[in-house]
């Protein structure tokens, strides 16, 4: 196959090899260990006056079965990090700054999961709500005088919403019999059965008094499932007001993607208003401009297409006018934080496998970018710059404060953290490089590799060849707690990675192409960016290969295992489709398998078997180990059992590693560990790897 594809392979310009290009031999290679061990930072906050960021560190327990998340705090003046003991005794996370300088976060620590509060000198903890539920979601008033929390409610409550569920809770559990009737999907939603129970909005005044609820009636979750936060909802700047993103449940949730932004009044709370009802597709991310005038949020154009590009837009609060900024930017915004003059949206988006952060203009629409390569994770803005963490291939999310009035927020930027500098400082990464080709159709692909760690010059080095999930995702230049590519280099492997038509970065036509298409676009990209690799890196063992994937990664493990198995000695299945039929019924996201296949099963069944794995299965003949989980709900078990059963019924060389309580990702350290230690021992085994 690769004398085959060399002549339609054009030599794409690439960047210098980046990162550790010449690593000290004495240092130990970074591995899948080191990576579980870490401690993982997130959840950036700075108070108004610009003196303290805070943040929340997950760190192993002693026997590293679980994380525990606590708070630390940055003073931006000194430029040192400490961790808040008293705050994060018994657990601490999601902090957020109140307008009376007070950090506030969610804990625990009383029984039930409350909003509590603290101070920058860590002087106590002081319980602020007092709910007889758990809050799963909270954001401050600007005005400092309430916070809206998330609180789960049974569907059937649509008055004294509170009681009412703790009635519907009490009432279940005197109940004798299991069993449990649905009337609607979903029946489950990722890694859990429907419990009866839907995320509201309540309002409660810091002052004391009963909680107001703000979205009684309204069939739908606020924040969504299953992976909603507080920034599907926000105030205007006097505090009065809530703009919220919901989906309305009905009887076809499984089968939409249409969000509205609602607008509601604290003061009165029955009349909801619908801002965004002619969009039938996806609208979320509302915030209001510093003056009250402008509402700026994400939306997607096409129904039922959950990876189509969110653009920004901008309401006129008064008027109603609906105008679209930066329409020519062919890019998807992740987020939008206004500037302090209004002027300006701060944008952090997907760019030819990097995520930068860009400032979008809203007179001119200019687009400029504001910081350059890796993965920028959060920021908040200052008068003289940014504070902002950042990641990368090589490095973990740290925090830094970028020069003042820096063009570029990470040019010569301050490091305020040494998280993880004892294990990142003392261990050996991969160099890597990012490339380009041509691929399908003749248009511009890029892929990234990465030299095993401690490379030697004149040596060759086995394969891994990995493939992304999505399918509308990258491989790019970021950070992994699951599928690192540095843990790979360390383990000796060189890595080869290929953002093939239907990633996300490379604008909305290139995400696009991979629709009803997954079996031949991608898979031509992926052939090309293999044999391009092979011919511009002479360290690459082509006789010592092996593909993986997780998820569309996965299925397409499944089927280049008949399509192109020849270059293979070995094939991962973590999580992937086996047989797109059973697929487009047992999945929960309905709408993913319609859009991708044009249709349901039963009007499309010919969309389903054109890039089918299962109908394929009998021309399987490499090696392949197959991982699938229990509370997958996304890509049901039966999946990889099917894929399994398959291998073992032609007598192809397999293993299945099943967890039963991991979903569609494995997260418990010890289940990431036996993970690992699987992966790479079939690795290993299949490319007699020295």
């Amino acid at each position: 196959m690769k004398h085959r594809l060399l002549a339609s392979v054009a030599l794409g310009a690439a960047v210098l090899f980046t990162g550790l290009s010449a690593q000290a031999q004495d240092k130990k290679p970074f591995t899948y260990e080191d990576l579980i061990s870490l401690d993982r930072m997130s959840g950036l906050t700075v108070d108004k006056t610009e003196s303290f960021a805070a943040f929340q560190v997950r760190v192993l327990n002693a026997e590293k079965t679980k994380g525990v998340t606590g708070l630390w705090l940055t003073d931006l003046k000194t430029k040192t990090s400490k961790p808040l003991t008293v705050a994060s005794k018994g657990g601490a996370l999601s902090p957020q700054w109140g307008a009376d300088g007070a950090l506030y976060f969610l804990s625990a620590r009383s029984g039930s999961m409350q909003v509590w509060k603290t101070d920058a000198k860590d002087s106590e903890a002081v319980q602020v709500t007092k709910l007889a539920l758990d809050v799963g979601a909270y954001k401050l008033s600007p005005d400092g005088k309430g916070v809206v929390v998330a609180l789960a409610i049974a569907e059937t409550c649509e008055t004294d919403e509170i009681a009412c569920t703790l009635k519907a809770a009490e009432a279940k559990k005197a109940e004798k019999s299991t069993g449990v009737v649905y009337d609607r999907l979903f029946v489950r939603h990722w890694d859990t059965w429907a419990d009866g129970t839907q995320n509201h909005l309540f309002y409660v005044p810091l002052a004391g008094g009963e909680a107001v609820s703000l979205t009684a009636g309204v069939d739908g979750d606020v924040p969504s499932k299953p992976f909603g936060d507080e920034s599907e909802y926000s105030f205007s700047p006097d505090g009065k007001s809530v703009y919220y993103s919901v989906r309305i449940a009905g009887k076809d949730e499984p089968r939409s993607t249409n969000f509205d932004i609602y607008k509601v009044d604290i003061a009165n709370p029955t009349v909801q208003t619908n801002l965004t009802e002619a969009n039938k597709a996806w609208d979320t991310g509302a915030e209001v401009s510093p003056d009250g005038k402008w509402l700026a949020y994400r939306a997607m154009k096409r129904a039922g297409f959950e990876a189509d590009q969110f653009e920004i837009f901008l309401r006129n609060l008064a008027t109603g006018e609906t105008k679209q900024i930066a329409a020519d930017w062919d890019r998807s915004a992740d987020s939008l934080t206004w500037a302090a003059d209004g002027k300006s949206l701060y944008v952090v988006a997907g760019d030819v496998g990097k995520t930068p952060l860009f400032q979008v203009d809203i007179a001119t629409n200019k687009v400029t970018p504001l910081s350059k390569g890796g993965h920028l994770d959060a920021f908040a803005p200052l008068k003289t710059g940014f504070v902002f963490m950042k990641s990368g291939l090589d490095s973990p999310s740290q925090l830094f404060v970028s020069k003042p009035k820096a063009k570029l927020i990470d040019d010569g930027a301050t490091k305020l953290t040494t998280i993880n500098d004892a294990v990142i400082g003392n261990r050996a990464f991969g160099a890597f490089e990012q490339f380009s080709f041509k691929g399908w159709n003749d248009e511009t692909v890029h892929g990234y590799i990465l030299k095993p760690a401690n490379y030697v010059e004149g040596q060759t080095y086995p394969i891994a060849f990995l493939i992304h999930g999505g399918p509308q995702g990258s491989f790019g230049e970021s950070w992994s707690y699951r599928w690192n590519p540095e843990t790979y280099a360390g383990a000796g492997y060189a890595v080869i990675m290929i953002d093939f038509h239907g990633s996300t970065g490379y604008g909305q036509g290139f995400t696009d192409a991979i629709s009803q298409h997954w079996g031949d676009r991608p898979l031509e990209d992926l052939q090309k960016g293999y044999a391009f690799a092979l011919s511009k890196y002479s360290f690459l063992d082509e006789n010592r290969a092996c593909a993986l994937g997780a998820s569309y990664g996965g299925f397409m493990i499944n089927w280049i295992a008949s399509q192109w198995k020849e270059p293979w000695k070995c094939l991962v299945n973590h999580d992937g489709l086996f047989d797109n039929r059973s697929m487009g019924y047992a999945t929960e996201e309905l709408w993913f398998s319609e859009w991708e296949n044009g249709g349901t099963v039963y009007e499309k069944p010919e969309n389903y078997d054109k890039f089918n794995p299962a109908l394929h299965s009998k021309d399987w003949s490499v090696p392949m180990l197959v991982i699938h989980s229990d509370q997958d709900f996304r890509v049901i078990p039966e999946q990889g059992i099917g894929t399994f059963t398959a291998l073992q019924m032609n007598g192809v060389k397999s293993k299945f590693l099943r967890f039963p309580d991991e979903n569609h990702w494995v997260l418990k350290p010890q289940n990431s560990l036996k993970w690992h230690n699987t992966v790479f021992d079939w690795l290993n085994e299949n490319t007699k790897a020295k």
